[in-house]
């Protein structure tokens, strides 16, 4: 009950729509935020995610102050961000760098944070590749070399970019890395053979499909049924191959 009505207070704060903050704070915030025992931080590094993923930068905004109150450090907050450009782009990630900013300013954090790269231009390629046969297996290797002449370069974007300037950096293991990546992905919707491959993913490095599926029961109430089932098809697809 403390989480609901928390969540409700932080969520909604004015009472034009009080019917609907009643039962929708029921469901969200406790029904479906108490239906499994995955820990807050995991929670609302989902959610945070999430909403990345379907653009919902308003909800974002209130959520955002709740997560740094219960269970996020502005690195976490700022590496979700950070990771989803990759995924998202610029065009769409834009408006969340600019509220994290504007919401650490306001709590007197400190900007910019410390640093967590841990490659540089030079090594960033093939660290990013060793990521990827770390996460997908070793069929990965040389990926960025692989490919038709024509688009051989975004082979080698992925490996050096996505993966050498993203997941190499510290803030946030492999394991939350994939299980945002899974959140971007299932939240925008039509990304479904990434998301499948993201599923299959998660699971070789220990996110299995209950914890996926208790992932996604957190994200459902701010995408919606269809990309909730939708997600759910992708990851029954992946377990099965």
């Amino acid at each position: 009950m403390e989480t609901k009505e928390y969540l409700k207070n932080a969520v909604f704060g004015s009472e034009e729509d009080t019917e609907f903050v009643e039962f929708f704070s029921n469901f969200a915030f406790d029904e479906v935020y108490n239906s499994n025992d995955l820990d807050d931080k995991t929670k609302y590094m989902a959610i945070l995610a999430t909403l990345h993923g379907c653009q919902g930068i308003a909800t974002y905004k209130k959520m955002l102050q709740a997560a740094l109150e219960k269970a996020l450090t502005p690195i976490e907050i700022k590496e979700i961000t950070y990771q989803a450009t990759a995924y998202l782009g610029i065009g769409r990630t834009m408006p969340f760098l600019e509220t994290n900013n504007a919401i650490l300013k306001e709590r007197n954090i400190s900007l910019p944070l410390e640093g967590q790269s841990t490659t540089t231009p030079e090594t960033r390629l093939h660290a990013g590749n060793q990521v990827q046969i770390d996460i997908f297996g070793p069929q990965m290797k040389g990926f960025y070399e692989n490919g038709p002449e024509e688009s051989v370069h975004i082979n080698r974007w992925l490996s050096g970019n996505c993966f050498g300037d993203y997941y190499t950096r510290n803030g946030l293991d492999y394991s939350q890395r994939e299980m945002i990546t899974f959140c971007f992905l299932l939240a925008q919707g039509g990304c479904e053979p990434q998301l499948i491959a993201h599923c299959q993913a998660n699971m070789k490095i220990g996110n299995d499909k209950v914890f996926l599926i208790k992932v996604l029961s957190q994200c459902m109430p701010y995408i919606g049924y269809p990309r909730t089932l939708n997600a759910l098809r992708c990851i029954n697809e992946a377990a099965k191959q």
